[in-house]
């Protein structure tokens, strides 16, 4: 009977403990379920913003190169400026030496002066008999070589402008060149160190780990936020993934990269291993597992917890990285591509009795301001006429910067503003205009900072912004053709052409 019993008990106790480890692992393999499915789920979701992220990391850093090269293109045409330097020829037959001397005197201190305000390492003019006048660094010349002129003609690659970039002579990827045709006899050659890029390919500090690099049309790198790589072929890692493509985001259990196209058939490259961008990932693996064995409730709730206590950082940075990726820093406003980007959306969006308006406003003598008051001044405008914009308007209209002193203002139009539309952007601009007239005189009031504005009127004078971007540009000129210190609504210049 005892016995009975006790194989009574011991079948109860063993019915006891497999409904407990039944039960219990009913539970852990649910919780271990949940916790893959929402690993692979945060996975999913971190590829994709940090994917979104680096391609817009990307496009500010081919934004940043893009606007370096082209203002060494435009400081470059202010030699054309100088007569002497569009005419002058130094082997030219007959040329009296005395005057010859004193022209290319002008004509150096002209390429000294531009020279010594951008930093540039060369800024000289080569004639075709080698003969040189401003900058020649000995880099140059020991780089090139006694056939200077001819070896840097082979450098002007675009028929159009007469002009073009280059790097990797002889394998030497040091500097970079621009090289613009004056006249037949006479070439313009700028250059500066690759390792100036450093300031124009700056990352955020949550995207350390990034590696940002230019590369050209043959993937020999010219600039490696990495340092040792200037002159070499791109990794073979990198390039087996990106292969000819020449703009792509591409993500894989070992690296995340994207490619964006530039000036001159080059290409900004940003990559990063993927476990290092998503390090995070293994926190949350490594606290479900260790939840999951104690107990498989607390293990679902803490979960969760990690889940999010790891997902907000990630929420936090990827907003912080998108507003520095929108935003202009200078100006607090969007930047030119969020700008074209939210002004088309709304665009797209609006209906067809609804009225906005595109409004472009281009600073008059603002090139005064940095050439004799420096470019820490000429910031400090700029950044106040952020403020100014953004006190004009409401925040339901589109605000950006769009070029060095132009910006760009989508203005919505309100429901009860809708009859009496150009009444509201006549009081805009005059507004503007007001506002230029009491600020940023300058030291001592010699400077005076206007603004041109140019207006064009949705639907009236185009239904994309781009058709209206081109009607406010051409009013925008008018402005500038009457004075400058005003605004033009383009009906008025259409008028105008039609009457003429």
């Amino acid at each position: 009977m005892e016995k009975h019993r006790n194989e009574n008990s011991d079948k109860i106790k063993q019915i006891k403990l497999i409904m407990i480890f039944g039960h219990a692992l009913i539970i852990i393999i649910t919780a271990i379920f949940m916790a893959c499915f929402t690993i692979k789920k945060n996975d999913m979701v971190l590829k994709s913003k940090v994917s979104d992220l680096t391609y817009a990391l990307n496009v500010q850093m081919k934004l940043n190169i893009n606007t370096y090269l082209s203002k060494l293109e435009s400081v470059s045409t202010l030699v054309f400026g100088t007569d002497e330097a569009v005419s002058y020829y130094s082997s030219a037959e007959n040329a009296d030496r005395y005057e010859a001397l004193n022209t290319e005197k002008l004509i150096s201190d002209k390429l000294y002066d531009l020279c010594i305000m951008e930093n540039y390492v060369d800024f000289f003019i080569v004639y075709s008999d080698d003969h040189t006048v401003g900058k020649v660094s000995n880099g140059t010349t020991d780089l090139y070589g006694d056939d200077l002129y001819n070896d840097m003609a082979q450098n002007v690659t675009r028929n159009r402008s007469k002009d073009g970039w280059s790097t990797g002579y002889n394998d030497d990827f040091r500097r970079i060149y621009y090289v613009k045709r004056i006249n037949d006899n006479a070439l313009l050659v700028a250059s500066f160190y690759t390792s100036e890029l450093e300031t124009v390919f700056v990352r955020p500090d949550d995207m350390r780990d990034t590696a940002v690099r230019l590369v050209n049309e043959d993937h020999y790198i010219m600039y490696s936020s990495e340092n040792e790589e200037t002159g070499s072929k791109l990794p073979a890692e990198i390039l087996d993934r990106i292969g000819d493509s020449s703009s792509v985001s591409y993500i894989d259990d070992d690296y995340l990269i994207t490619v964006n196209p530039c000036a001159d058939n080059w290409y900004v490259i940003c990559s990063a291993p993927t476990q290092i961008i998503l390090a995070e990932r293994n926190i949350v693996i490594r606290y479900t597992i260790i939840i999951t064995v104690v107990t498989s409730v607390v293990a679902m709730i803490l979960g969760t917890l990690l889940s999010i206590y790891v997902t907000d950082p990630v929420n936090r940075i990827v907003t912080k990285l998108n507003t520095q990726a929108n935003i202009d820093r200078l100006t607090g406003i969007y930047n030119k591509l969020s700008f074209e980007e939210n002004a088309e959306y709304m665009l797209k969006n609006a209906g067809e009795s609804e009225r906005h308006a595109v409004i472009l406003l281009d600073v008059d003598n603002f090139k005064g301001v940095n050439d004799d008051l420096g470019h820490a001044y000429g910031d400090k405008v700029l950044a106040d006429i952020g403020n100014i914009l953004r006190l004009t308007f409401n925040s339901s209209d589109c605000i950006g910067r769009i070029g060095g002193d132009e910006f760009g203002v989508l203005l919505n139009i309100p429901a009860n503003r809708q009859t009496d539309f150009l009444t509201l952007i006549n009081e805009k601009c005059h507004a503007l205009c007001d506002a230029f007239h009491n600020n940023y005189t300058g030291s001592g009031g010699d400077y005076k900072i206007s603004a041109s504005i140019g207006v064009a009127v949705f639907p009236d004078d185009g239904k994309t912004f781009a058709e209206l971007y081109r009607c406010a540009d051409a009013a925008l000129y008018s402005s500038k053709h009457k004075g400058k210190d005003t605004f033009t609504i383009y009906s008025d210049v259409k008028e105008s052409d039609e009457n003429a």
